[in-house]
C-alpha cells in the first residue's frame, strides 16, 4: 500500500472506487499505418476496409494495484477488428459495445467503449491512404482487363453495402466513383476513436451514459461547463461503488447518472438487458442455449454486433445463479485469437460475423457437440439429442407472461424485430422492409420512446446499431425523420437535476425490475429443483487441509440417491447436470464454507432455500414433478424501485482541479490531449477511501490472526486452486500474449487436461460399473443406474470427440472421430483390393469362444463400421461416430480399435497439426491404456440404446456325440428370445447343426426354446448345449441342455426351455476376470438335471439345511429384483428358471425323500407325484370326501386341478420336469403355490413315494417353506411368453 507516486494516492480507494481506469484507444500518428495480419484480412479489400492495428493512446492513472492494467488484451477488446476508417460519404454513427477480461483465476473486469469516428488531421495517415488506394485500383484494372468481370465494382458494392443493406437503385458510374473513393484533395478522412471505462463491476447503463455525455460534449459548439479532466478525474477518484442495498448517483457533463447495487440476500448485480437477449433469441432458443450452458458444452455466439455478443453471454452465465460457469469464457473473441476456437473443452465464446458473410462458410474445429447461436438471424444449432430443461414448457409460459406484464412480446423485443423465417428475411427488399419497422417504431408506445421524453430517443439512437442504420438508410433513401435530426442538433440538453424522472431514468428502471423477475423465475426452478441438496453432500473430512489433499479420491455428493430421489421426466437433464464442473464447484463451495465464509452466491441460495423450507413451499410428496411459479416477483422489483427512486447517497459534484492553464484547448469534434499530471494521482482526504482503508485493515488483521490456525495462506491458496481446477485445468486463457511458445503451452495445458478428464472418467465409469466389491473395497457409491451409466457413456464419447478435433488440420463432417475413420476405410479398402483380397489381411482372430462348434468372429474395426453405415436408424456423424463408440465398448475392443486407427501414423499427420493430443505419443498411449481398463466391465450400452435395428444371429447346436447320434430323422425348431422379444418359432434345415438368421435386436437374450417332430427312425436326440450369438456385437450365450428330446426316453419332453448366459471371451486374462462384474445368472446346469432325472447314480444329494437356504436365496432374488429401477432389472426367467432358481430349489425340496429310482422299473418323477395325487383329489371329490372340507379348501382344490390338467393337455410337448417348472411358475404368478403345498401333504400317495425323513413331510418345515413363498405376493410376476406359450388358463 504504501508505495511512491502515482499508484498509492489513486489506489487506496481502488476496492470501492466505480471506475479504475478511463482509456483512450486509436490511432498511432508516430507509428502510421500498420496492417493488422494477425485480424486476418485479405488485400482484395478496398483499403477503406481493412484492418489497421490501434493503440492505446493514454490511459488514467497508470496503474491500480489490484487490477493491474493489461494493455494488450484492452486494446485488442476496445477495438477488436482494429481501426476502421470512414470518409465523408459514409455513415459515422458512434458505437457502443462492452467487453469483459477474465482473469486466470477465474476474477473478472469490465469494460465499456463508446467508439466515435474524428477526423484525421495528420498529412502522412492521409498521403498513406491515398498510396494504398492507388496500388490498390492499379491491381484492380490489371485484373479486370484480365478477367471478364471487374472484382472493383463487387469491392465498391461492398463499401456501399454498408452494414449489409443493399441501396434500392445506384447508376453504374456512382460505382465506378465509389471504386477509387478517397482522394485526399476531395475527401475527408476519418477514422476510429474509443473512449473506455474499466470497472470492477458490470455498471453498463451508468457507463454508457457517462460515456455518451463525454462524446457528446467533444461534438457539442460549444465547450463544456468544465475542462473534461474534471470529469474523468471525478468518475475515477470521487465517485465510489455503491455499498451492497444502496444507490448511489454521480455527474456526468450534462445530467446526472444513478445506479445501484443488490443487497446481501439478493441476487448479484446483473445489469445487461435480459429483454434484449429474450427478444433477440426469442424464449425457447432462448431457454435451449442455457440448457446447453448448463450442460457445458460448447457454445459460440455468432453476430455482426459486439454489444449483442456481449448481452447475450452476460445473460446466459447471469441466468445460472446460484452456479458459475467454469470454462473459457471469451464473449468477443477479437480476430487474432480464432485459434481458441480449437480449444478441446467447453467454452462460451463470441465471434464477430463479418458483413455479408454466410454461417454455412464458417470453418469450425468441432461441432459435435457445439450451439451454435446465430443472435442476428434469432437461429440456433443445437447439439445432437441433448436432454430437455424439466417443465421446459410451463417454464417458457412463466417466463413469456412476465415480459408480456413489462410490454414485451415473446419473440420479438422492445426495438420491434419481427423474427421470420429465414426464406421472409432476404425476399423483402431493403427500403420496404425498412419503412415498416420505421412505421412501426412510430406507432409503438411499448418502447417508451413517449413524447416530450427526447432525450431517451436520443440515446435509442445513439446507442442502437438497427436505428442507426435505419437513420444511414432512410438518409440515403431520400427520407428525413426530422424530429431525429431536430434532436441531435439540440442535444445540448439541460441537467435535469429536479426531482421528476427523465424517460431514461424510467426506461432503466423498467429494465432493471424486467431484470430482476426474469432472473427471480430462473433461480426460483433451481431453489425447487436442489431444495434438498444439502441432505446428499458427503461431508467426510475432518478439515480444510486433508479434504483439499484429497479431494480428488473423494465423493462429495452421493449422486445415485439424489437420483433416486427426483421426479421421473427430471432425470435425463439432472443426470447430466450433476456430473458438470459447474455442479462439482457449487458442492466443493459448500463443502469449503464449514470451514471459511460462504460464498456469496452460496449464501443467498441457501438462504432462500431455507426460507422456502419456513414456508413449506416445497409439497410433502419429494418426487412431485408439478411446475411452482416464482412466488417473489413482486417484492424483489420493489427492492429496486425503492432504492432508484430514494437516492442512498451522492457522490462530489466535478470541480475546477488544479491545472496547467491553455492546455487541452477545446476544438469541435476532437477528443482533447488530457493533462496526464491531474489523472494519475487521485485526491489523498478522501472520506470514503479512509473508511474502506479502516475495513482492509480490520480485514487484514483478522486475517493474520486467522492465520497462524489453517495453514500457510500461500500453501492454502496453492491447494485452492489445485483443487478448484480439478477437472476445469484450462480456465481462462491469457488474451494479451501471442508469442508461438504460449499458444503452445496453452495446447500443452489442453493435452494435459484431456488425459486427466479422461483418466478420471475411465475411473468413475469402471468404479460406478463394479458395484458391491468395488465399494467393499473402498471406492465411492454402491449402485450405478442405467441411466447414470448412460450418462457417463454419453460424456465419454463427448470426451473422445473433443480429442479427435483437437488440432485438426482441416475439418470435414461435424463429427472429427467419424471423419478419421472413414479415412481409415478408404486406405485400407484401397489397400485390400490392391493385395487383390477380399478383406484386410492383418487383422487379429479373437480366440474361438467356446471349444466346440462355434466359428470364431473376426475383429474388424472395418466391420463394425460397416455395421454402423448400414444402420438406417442414424441419420447423422456425430450419431455415427457414437453408435461406433457403443458398440466397441460393449465389445471391449474400444483401447484396440483407436490403438488400430492410430497406428496409421502417415493418415493421422495428414489430418493433425504437430500439437494435437493424437500426435503427443506418450499422451496418447496413457489415454488408450486408461480406455483398455474399461474391458474390465460388461457393457450393454450398443444393444440397450438401438432397440430396433436388425441384427444377424448365429445358433449353433452342440449334441453329446458319445452317447446318441449327432444327427436326428426328426426335423428339429428352434425359438430365441430375449429381453426385447423373440425370433418366432424356426425350423433348422435337416442335418444342419448350425444356422444364421435376422431380427430385430433381441436385447440380452434370456431362454431358447428347442424341440423336434420325433419324425422317423432315430428321432431321440441327446442335446449338450445350444450357443446363440450376436454377430454386431459378439456376445455369446451358451444355453446348457444336457438332456433327451425324444419320447420315452428321460422324461419323454420333445421340446425343452433352456435359460442363457453370456460367455466370457476365452481370451480375456485372469486379471481382468479377477475384477469383474459378477456373471449374470447362469442356467440349470446339465449336473443337476441329470441328478433329478437319476439318469446316473453320482448326484450329491443335498441335506435339508442346503435345500431351505437355497429356497431362501431364490425367493430373496426374486425379491430385490423386483426392487430395482424396471429398466435395470435384467432376466426375471433365469431367477425362475435358472441355476439357484426358485423351480431349481424347489425341485430339490421335492426330491428330499423322493423314492424315485427302482431297480428295473422306469424312473419316477415328480411330476408323476403330483399327478397321483390330482387325481386322488378329483375322485375324492366326486365320491364325495370331500364334504367336510371348508369353502376355501374346495377352491385351492379345484385351482390345483384346473392347472394341472391345462398344463397336462397343452399341445406342446413337454417332458414331466418341464410340466413341473410350469406348474410352479404359474402357481408363482397366480400367488397359489402356498396354498397348493398343504393339499399335496394330504394326498395319501405321499406315504407310498416318500420317505418319513422326507422334507415334505415335516409339518415345520413346510410351514416355513409357506411362509417364505407367501413374501412374493407382493410382487406382480410377469412370466416370458416363451415359457407359458399354448397353456389355456
Amino acid at each position: 500500500m504504501g508505495t511512491s507516486g502515482g499508484t498509492s494516492a489513486g489506489s487506496a480507494a481502488a476496492p470501492c472506487r466505480f471506475a479504475h481506469y478511463f482509456v483512450i484507444c486509436g490511432i498511432d500518428t508516430e507509428t502510421g499505418l500498420e496492417p493488422d495480419e494477425l485480424a486476418g484480412e485479405n488485400f482484395e479489400q478496398s483499403p477503406l476496409k481493412r484492418t489497421f492495428k490501434s493503440k492505446v493512446l493514454a490511459r488514467y492513472p497508470e496503474n491500480v494495484e489490484w487490477n493491474p492494467f493489461d494493455q494488450d488484451a484492452v486494446n485488442m477488446l476496445c477495438m477488436p477488428k482494429g481501426l476502421s476508417f470512414r470518409t465523408q460519404a459514409d455513415q459515422r454513427e458512434p458505437q457502443f459495445h462492452s467487453f469483459i477480461i477474465t482473469k486466470e483465476d477465474g476474477s473478472r473486469t469490465y469494460g465499456f467503449v463508446h467508439t466515435f469516428y474524428e477526423e484525421v488531421t495528420s498529412p502522412q495517415i492521409c498521403s498513406a491512404m491515398q498510396t494504398l488506394y492507388q496500388m490498390h485500383n492499379a491491381e484492380q484494372t490489371n485484373a479486370a482487363s484480365s478477367s471478364s468481370s471487374s472484382s472493383s465494382s463487387m469491392d465498391s458494392l461492398a463499401s456501399s453495402l454498408d452494414d449489409g443493406y443493399s441501396p434500392t437503385s445506384s447508376s453504374s458510374s456512382s460505382l465506378s466513383r465509389a471504386a477509387g473513393s478517397y482522394d485526399s484533395s476531395r475527401d475527408t478522412l476519418y477514422v476510429s476513436k474509443a473512449l473506455c471505462l474499466i470497472t470492477p463491476m458490470p455498471f453498463m447503463h451508468a457507463c454508457r451514459r457517462f460515456l455518451a455525455q463525454m462524446h457528446s460534449a467533444v461534438i457539442a459548439a460549444t465547450a463544456p461547463p468544465l475542462p473534461l479532466e474534471s470529469y474523468v478525474y471525478n468518475i475515477l477518484y470521487e465517485v465510489p461503488l455503491p455499498a451492497l442495498g444502496r444507490s448511489l448517483k454521480f455527474h456526468g457533463i450534462y445530467e446526472s447518472i444513478v445506479c445501484q447495487r443488490p443487497g446481501p440476500g439478493e441476487l448479484p448485480l446483473a445489469d445487461f438487458p435480459l429483454a434484449e437477449a429474450f427478444s433477440l433469441l426469442g424464449v425457447e432458443n432462448l431457454v435451449q442455449v442455457f440448457t446447453c450452458t448448463l450442460l457445458e458444452m460448447q457454445i459460440l455466439l455468432y453476430s455482426q454486433d459486439y454489444q449483442r455478443l456481449m448481452t447475450v453471454a452476460e445473460g446466459i452465465t447471469t441466468l445460472l445463479f446460484p452456479f458459475q460457469w467454469q470454462h473459457v469464457y471469451v464473449p468477443i473473441l477479437p480476430a487474432s485469437l480464432l485459434h481458441f476456437l480449437d480449444a478441446p473443452v467447453p467454452y462460451l465464446m463470441g465471434l464477430q460475423s463479418k458483413e455479408g458473410t454466410d454461417r454455412s462458410k464458417l470453418e469450425l474445429p468441432q461441432e459435435a457437440n457445439l450451439c451454435f447461436v446465430d443472435i442476428d438471424n434469432h437461429s440456433i444449432e443445437l447439439p445432437e439429442d441433448f436432454p430437455q430443461f424439466p417443465n421446459k414448457t410451463e417454464f417458457i409460459q412463466e417466463l413469456t407472461e412476465v415480459l408480456l406484464s413489462f410490454g414485451f412480446s415473446a419473440n420479438t423485443g422492445a426495438p420491434p424485430r419481427t423474427r421470420s423465417s429465414p426464406g421472409s428475411t432476404s425476399s423483402t427488399p431493403g427500403r420496404e422492409r425498412k419503412s415498416a419497422t420505421l412505421r412501426q417504431l412510430e406507432d409503438d408506445g411499448r418502447n417508451g420512446n413517449l413524447a416530450g421524453e427526447e432525450l431517451v430517443v436520443l440515446e435509442l439512437l445513439q446507442g442502437n446499431a438497427t436505428l442507426e442504420r435505419l437513420q444511414a438508410l432512410t438518409k440515403r433513401t431520400g427520407v428525413t425523420v426530422a424530429r431525429v435530426e431536430a434532436l441531435r442538433a439540440g442535444v445540448k440538453g439541460q441537467p435535469t437535476d429536479g426531482g421528476n424522472q427523465t424517460g431514461g431514468e424510467e426506461e432503466e428502471l423498467r429494465n432493471a425490475k424486467l431484470n430482476v423477475q426474469l432472473r427471480e423465475v430462473f433461480a426460483s426452478r433451481f431453489t425447487t429443483m436442489f431444495a434438498d441438496y444439502e441432505s446428499f453432500v458427503i461431508q467426510s473430512a475432518p478439515d480444510l487441509e486433508s479434504w483439499l489433499t484429497n479431494r480428488e479420491q473423494m465423493h462429495n455428493f452421493d449422486k445415485a440417491s439424489f437420483l433416486s430421489d427426483q421426479p421421473e421426466p427430471y432425470l435425463p437433464f439432472l443426470s447430466h447436470f450433476i456430473e458438470t464442473q459447474m455442479f462439482a464447484t457449487f458442492i466443493d463451495n459448500k463443502i469449503m464454507s464449514q470451514w471459511e465464509e460462504k460464498e456469496p452466491m452460496l449464501h443467498v441460495f441457501d438462504t432462500r432455500i431455507d426460507k422456502a423450507r419456513l414456508y413449506n413451499i416445497r409439497a410433502p410428496s419429494l418426487r412431485s414433478s408439478c411446475y411452482q411459479r416464482c412466488s417473489i416477483l413482486k417484492e424483489s422489483a420493489q427492492a429496486i424501485e425503492q432504492r432508484l427512486m430514494k437516492i442512498d447517497h451522492t457522490a462530489i459534484h466535478p470541480h475546477l482541479l488544479d491545472m496547467k492553464i491553455g492546455q487541452g484547448k477545446y476544438e469541435q469534434g476532437f477528443f482533447p490531449k488530457l493533462q496526464t499530471e491531474v489523472l494519475n494521482t487521485g485526491p489523498s482526504n478522501n472520506k470514503w477511501c479512509h473508511k474502506a482503508t479502516t475495513a482492509q485493515r480490520r480485514k487484514d488483521r483478522h486475517r493474520q490472526q486467522t492465520e497462524h490456525l489453517t495453514l500457510d495462506n500461500d500453501l492454502k491458496e496453492k491447494y485452492m486452486q489445485e483443487a478448484r481446477s480439478l477437472g476445469k485445468n484450462l480456465r481462462q486463457p491469457k488474451l494479451s500474449d501471442l508469442s508461438p511458445a504460449v499458444i503452445a503451452q496453452t495446447n500443452w495445458k489442453f493435452v494435459e487436461g484431456l488425459l486427466k478428464e479422461c483418466r478420471m472418467k475411465t475411473k468413475r465409469m469402471l468404479v460406478e460399473k463394479m458395484g458391491r466389491e468395488a465399494v467393499e473395497l473402498g471406492h465411492g457409491e454402491a449402485s450405478i443406474t442405467g441411466l447414470e451409466e448412460n450418462t457417463l457413456i454419453a460424456s465419454l464419447c463427448d470426451l473422445l470427440e473433443r480429442i479427435w478435433s483437437h488440432g485438426l488440420q482441416v475439418k470435414q463432417g461435424k463429427s472429427a472421430l467419424w471423419s478419421h475413420l472413414l479415412h481409415y476405410q478408404a486406405r485400407e479398402e484401397m489397400l485390400a483390393q490392391q493385395a487383390d483380397s477380399p478383406a484386410p489381411r492383418f487383422l487379429e482372430r479373437r480366440k474361438s469362444d467356446s471349444s466346440i462348434a462355434m466359428p470364431s468372429l473376426r475383429v474388424s474395426l472395418i466391420q463394425d463400421m460397416r455395421h454402423i453405415q448400414s444402420m438406417s436408424e442414424i441419420k447423422t456423424d456425430v450419431g455415427r461416430a457414437r453408435a461406433w463408440i457403443r458398440l466397441s465398448l460393449e465389445k471391449k475392443l474400444l483401447s484396440q480399435h483407436l490403438k488400430q486407427l492410430l497406428s496409421r501414423q502417415a493418415l493421422t499427420k495428414k489430418l493433425y497439426k504437430r500439437y494435437a493430443f493424437l500426435r503427443c505419443e506418450e499422451e496418447k498411449e496413457q489415454f488408450l491404456f486408461h480406455l483398455l481398463s474399461l474391458n474390465a466391465v460388461d457393457y450393454f450400452c450398443f444393444t440397450s440404446v438401438f432397440t430396433t435395428i436388425m441384427i444377424p444371429y448365429r445358433v449353433v447346436i452342440i449334441p453329446i456325440k458319445k452317447l446318441s447320434n449327432a444327427m436326428t430323422t426328426s426335423n428339429p425348431w428352434v425359438c430365441v428370445s430375449g429381453e426385447l422379444g423373440d425370433s418366432g418359432i424356426m425350423q433348422i434345415p435337416k442335418n444342419v447343426l448350425e444356422m444364421t438368421f435376422d431380427c430385430q435386436n433381441l436385447g440380452k437374450l434370456t431362454t431358447v426354446q428347442l424341440g423336434h417332430d420325433n419324425a422317423g427312425l432315430l428321432a431321440k436326440w441327446l442335446v449338450d448345449c445350444v450357443m446363440v450369438r450376436n454377430e454386431i456385437t459378439g456376445h455369446t450365450y451358451r444355453f446348457p441342455c444336457g438332456r433327451w428330446l425324444g419320447k420315452g426316453v428321460d422324461d419323454g419332453s420333445l421340446e425343452r426351455v433352456l435359460i442363457g448366459e453370456l460367455v466370457l471371451p476365452s481370451g480375456e486374462d485372469d486379471s481382468a476376470r479377477a475384477c469383474r462384474t459378477p456373471p449374470l445368472q447362469r442356467s440349470p446346469s446339465q449336473g443337476r438335471h441329470i441328478s433329478i432325472t437319476s439318469l446316473t447314480g453320482r448326484d450329491t444329494k443335498l441335506n435339508s439345511a442346503q435345500i431351505q437356504e437355497g429356497i431362501g436365496e431364490a425367493v430373496n432374488n426374486i425379491i430385490k429384483h423386483f426392487h430395482k429401477p424396471e429398466k435395470e432389472r435384467g432376466s426375471l426367467t433365469v431367477l425362475l428358471c435358472g441355476e439357484n432358481s426358485l423351480v431349481a430349489a424347489l425341485e430339490q425340496f421335492f426330491h428330499h425323500g423322493f423314492k424315485s429310482a427302482r431297480l428295473f422299473q422306469k424312473t419316477v418323477f415328480v411330476w408323476d407325484f403330483v399327478e397321483k395325487a390330482v387325481a386322488y383329489m378329483e375322485s375324492a371329490d366326486q365320491v364325495g370326501d370331500l364334504q367336510e372340507t371348508t369353502e376355501a379348501m374346495k377352491m385351492t382344490c379345484q385351482s390345483l386341478c384346473h392347472y394341472f390338467n391345462a398344463i397336462n393337455s397343452t399341445s406342446r410337448n413337454i417332458g414331466k420336469d418341464g410340466k413341473f417348472q410350469l406348474l410352479v411358475c404359474l402357481g408363482a404368478r397366480d400367488r397359489l403355490l402356498p396354498q397348493w403345498l398343504p393339499l399335496l401333504v394330504e394326498c395319501p400317495v405321499i406315504l407310498q413315494m416318500y420317505e418319513d425323513t422326507a422334507m415334505l413331510r415335516d409339518p415345520s418345515t413346510l410351514n416355513t417353506l409357506i411362509s417364505v413363498l407367501e413374501t412374493l405376493h407382493d410382487f406382480s410376476i410377469t412370466l416370458e411368453a416363451s415359457l407359458v406359450k399354448g397353456i389355456n388358463l
